[in-house]
């Protein structure tokens, strides 16, 4: 059985696989490309709608628990031109 986990952006379920694994490194949201950096971890589709969903929320900040605003712009420009 593979280990399902929920898109901060869509909240749907998915396969890990499926997703992508962002973690907090100070304020910087940084992509986790074999998802076993240390520490909490935000998964999300890498598509441009729920990444910008999940940004516009506020979600990585909740899911992260970071106390204050994160920078996304690295985030997101590997999350997109990889997907």
């Amino acid at each position: 059985m593979e280990p399902v986990r929920t898109c901060v952006g869509c909240r749907t379920r998915a396969s890990r696989a499926a997703l992508c694994r962002a973690v907090a490194i100070d304020s910087l949201l940084v992509f986790d490309e074999d998802a076993s950096m240390p520490g909490r971890g935000a998964w999300v589709h890498p598509t441009r709608a729920c990444v910008d969903a999940a940004i516009t929320r506020r979600a990585f900040v909740r899911a992260l628990r970071v106390a204050g605003p994160l920078d996304t712009q690295t985030f997101e420009n590997r999350i997109l031109a990889t997907g």
